[in-house]
């Protein structure tokens, strides 16, 4: 991506190298490790959430207590400026939603916040660790990152370069961009009222809609800022590939469990990032009203 010059964001919150809350990491070996940083790579919903979907699914394999997490937490270069790009990134967010709430009639956009950590953090949706993986959380308006989480994603699935991370950070603001517009409200309050099996296949709705939303913001920030370059697109499609819950119930167990299934099939999120990137019309974003087997 190019991203010579473009501002910050003032809306991050860096706690990389502070201590983090007491909790509990997720243990099992690292195959399973790898696998529910992995299945919790786009989560929308709050830290409870996600720890539940992943014992219902059968994917915790036990906890352990933690040890101190970022006491001896020392920056490289790589590290700083994967700061300084989730900053750009956010920024970019910010001026195309901003531009694309008002040019919807929308209302102001409400910009989120970014925290920065290093092994755990303390949010309004409770005590999470890297193991979560990125995720956004409704109650205090905020998206939360481990930055390592980018390089774990080169080594252990094969997902590279900037495009492709800046698609990480978009998917978790696509999640902000539905609580404003109180999707994510009704959503979850939906769930609350269905069986696991019903409720997953809304987080599925919400989790593709969100992919789409990130796909707009790439296609409307090129228009901004002319920031894609060649390959950037593949890079961004390669990764939503490699997480889908079937690619990735195989990598870890061999088979699928459908009904289990809370974020969509590899083919469904590549479909719906492409669409938003292709479009750049959020009106095409609509999720919710087709059939659920024909998303």
């Amino acid at each position: 991506m190019r991203m010579d010059g473009r501002r910050t964001s003032g809306n991050v919150d860096d706690r990389r190298g502070q201590r983090g809350p007491g909790g509990k990491v997720i243990g099992g070996g690292i195959v399973g490790i790898i696998a529910v940083v992995l299945m919790t790579l786009f989560s929308g919903g709050g830290i409870g959430d996600i720890f539940s979907n992943l014992a219902n699914s059968g994917q915790l394999s036990g906890l352990t207590p933690n040890a101190g997490y970022a006491e001896d937490y020392q920056p490289d270069a790589e590290d700083e400026r994967l700061k300084e790009f989730a900053s750009q990134i956010l920024a970019g967010t910010e001026d195309v939603w901003t531009a694309e709430f008002r040019r919807q009639g929308w209302g102001e956009y409400e910009c989120p916040k970014m925290v920065l950590f290093s092994g755990a953090v303390s949010s309004g949706c409770g005590n999470a660790t890297s193991q979560t993986g990125p995720f956004y959380c409704s109650a205090d308006k905020t998206v939360y990152i481990d930055l390592d989480f980018f390089k774990q994603m080169k080594q252990q699935i094969g997902a590279d370069g900037d495009f492709a991370y800046a698609y990480v950070i978009a998917h978790e603001v696509g999640h902000h961009v539905q609580q404003q517009l109180g999707i994510l409200g009704e959503a979850h309050e939906k769930m609350s009222r269905m069986s696991e099996k019903e409720a997953n296949k809304i987080s599925v709705r919400l989790e593709l809609q969100a992919d789409f939303f990130a796909g707009v913001w790439a296609n409307l920030d090129n228009k901004m800022f002319n920031s894609l370059e060649p390959g950037d697109i593949q890079n961004a499609i390669d990764a939503a590939s490699k997480i889908g819950d079937d690619y990735l119930q195989k990598k870890a167990y061999g088979r699928e469990i459908p009904d289990s299934f809370n974020h969509g099939r590899s083919e469904q999120r590549v479909r719906w990032l492409s669409k938003g990137i292709k479009t750049g019309d959020v009106s095409q974003g609509d999720s919710f009203s087709p059939a659920y087997d024909s998303l």
